[in-house]
């Protein structure tokens, strides 16, 4: 329940919903106007946590040396290894296959699904489970123009528009042809699409798109996505291999200095292990635990940017990693549930963003950074709501979509936010949320082709991990949709590289030693090294009593 002091609040939303409502059945979604070019770049300016001084600096080692990148991850990216290459015996190798998967979300068991059925020996790895993932945790739904009204051109210009368009457009249009391609792939393995009774997909709108293109099962999409592709791989153990609780610490290079295995340490029993293999696939995920600027994250556990750090010290370069997404509508309250995410179809399907006294204040389905940027402006300016921990937030007003779609829409479009606010004693079809923008996604990434090729021979990228497909302004779905696309053809396309190779050669891990001798010029402690591999929320006067070796910045 929220607190009393709350209820005065609350009643003021009430007291303008039906003005609202009547509005709502007047204008649909259009009963604020939307922003102006100036209006947005105005907002953005002044509110977005991108564009503070702070927030961006060079990084001043690596291959990409000089580029301005988010504080956080730049100064991760200045960090040592967490290995000492005099431990390991390079000279043969505990584990030899084709391709080697590195993370298995969505992304990275596509690709290892394509890939067995390309014939090659697939090793997927990652460190916590199979499909323990922001695939998993996804919501609101998948994009894909198959609609009598919509093509991939109008797909194209959405994504284009709501990137800035900073889209690298050989990317975009690789996602948005192959977009009703893998719905269907989805489909015919066995996702469970909304449907009308005439069997035709159920479609909604998103925040910056033109046309109803949104597929959903429920709001559970992300989840009923990643449990079938789970469920192949489960399916082709005789051609899938995986191993769970492994984090890749270091890729391999070989004496091309092209990208041949690497270096795997497992969680349990402590142990590394080394992989060859003719190509690699990175599909490690982004970088919400990192918490960048301090904000709350909607990210899973295990959203610590691995892949960039080891694939950036391996001389793969980056894009836009300047940029970040955070989604306008996170739990503030019940603070047991911060930064959780609240899924953008709560808006798409009716719910209103309005201030402490009930006020609309922006067009619902802006793009995210607009959205998130006029939240954080409303509280800025006194029009939030504290939570007892100190905490603003805005109200999206949830009621609005039974009366707007008719009573039970809530419990059969959005049953796991339901039940997720119905155990804190919060009902959604009577009161309101309570939101604020919560870190989300990682715009940038590594740099890759429409083959999810690096600038490294032998590396290849799919997911979250990758820069360029979205721009630096991801719009809902694309995700989703970025997923399948991108892990599907890294797949196919590392899966051909590696029949075209005998033997991936001699393995080397030079490169590394090169790296840490540029983070060593610039002072840094030792104690400071990348990966991150899990977030760290233990308290200093904590690890001063545990006197063990994790936390003074080495594994060995």
């Amino acid at each position: 329940m929220y607190p009393e002091y709350m209820q005065e609040s609350i009643k003021k939303v009430e007291a303008t919903r039906p003005d609202r409502l009547e509005l709502a059945r007047k204008l649909g979604k259009m009963i604020y106007p939307g922003m102006n070019k100036q209006e947005r770049e105005e907002v953005l300016n002044e509110n977005h946590p991108d564009y503070k001084a702070e927030a961006r600096t060079k990084v001043r080692i690596g291959p990409d040396k000089g580029m301005v990148m988010t504080t956080e991850i730049a100064e991760m990216l200045e960090r040592y290894s967490r290995i000492d290459i005099k431990n390991f015996d390079l000279s043969k190798a505990d584990i030899k296959t084709d391709v080697l998967v590195i993370g298995a979300g969505s992304a990275g068991m596509s690709a290892a699904i394509v890939a067995s059925e390309q014939g090659s020996e697939v090793l997927l790895a990652t460190k916590l489970r199979l499909g323990d993932s922001n695939s998993m945790m996804a919501q609101g739904g998948i994009q894909a123009a198959d609609q009598a009204d919509d093509s991939p051109i109008i797909h194209y210009l959405d994504v284009m528009g709501g990137g800035h368009f900073d889209n690298k457009p050989d990317l975009v249009k690789a996602l948005v042809n192959d977009a009703p391609l893998s719905i269907k792939w989805l489909e015919d393995m066995g996702v469970m699409f909304d449907k009308k009774e005439s069997g035709q997909m159920v479609v909604q709108p998103g925040g910056g798109t033109s046309r109803n293109r949104m597929h959903s099962a429920r709001d559970y999409t992300g989840a009923a996505i990643c449990k079938v592709i789970r469920d192949e791989v489960y399916n082709r153990a005789d051609k899938i291999k995986y191993i769970e609780y492994t984090a890749i610490v270091e890729l391999l290079l070989n004496d091309k200095k092209e990208v041949s295995g690497a270096v795997m340490y497992h969680l349990e029993n402590k142990q590394f292990s080394i992989v060859k293999a003719k190509s690699v696939i990175i599909s490690t995920g982004g970088f919400g635990r990192l918490h960048i600027r301090g904000f709350e994250t909607s990210n899973h556990y295990g959203a610590t940017a691995d892949g960039i750090a080891f694939a950036y010290r391996a001389g793969a370069h980056l894009l836009y990693m300047d940029s970040v997404q955070y989604h306008p509508t996170g739990a503030v309250y019940p603070e047991q549930i911060v930064g959780f995410l609240c899924t953008e179809k709560i808006r798409a399907i009716g719910a209103q963003p309005v201030n402490k006294d009930g006020e609309l204040f922006v067009y619902p389905l802006e793009p995210r950074d607009v959205e998130a940027s006029a939240f954080i402006r409303e509280c800025n300016n006194g029009k939030g709501i504290s939570t007892p921990s100190g905490i603003k937030g805005i109200w999206l007003d949830t009621p609005l979509i039974d009366q707007i779609n008719g009573e039970g829409t809530i419990e059969k479009e959005l049953p796991a936010m339901l039940r997720q606010y119905q155990r804190f004693g919060i009902d959604i079809r009577e009161v309101p949320m309570l939101v604020y923008p919560t870190l989300h996604y990682q715009n940038g990434g590594i740099d890759i082709n429409d083959r999810c090729e690096t600038n490294v021979p032998g590396l290849y990228v799919a997911g979250e991990a990758t820069g360029g497909v979205h721009g630096r302004n991801r719009l809902m779905g694309n995700s989703q949709l970025d997923i399948i696309v991108f892990g599907k053809r890294a797949g196919q396309y590392a899966s051909e590289r590696a029949k075209t190779i005998e033997d991936a050669g001699n393995l080397s891990l030079d490169h590394v030693l090169a790296y840490n001798k540029e983070v060593e010029a610039l002072g840094i402690e030792r104690s400071k090294v990348s990966p991150i591999i899990l977030p760290d929320y233990i308290p200093d006067h904590v690890k001063a009593k545990q006197l063990i070796q994790e936390y003074n910045g080495t594994l060995i």
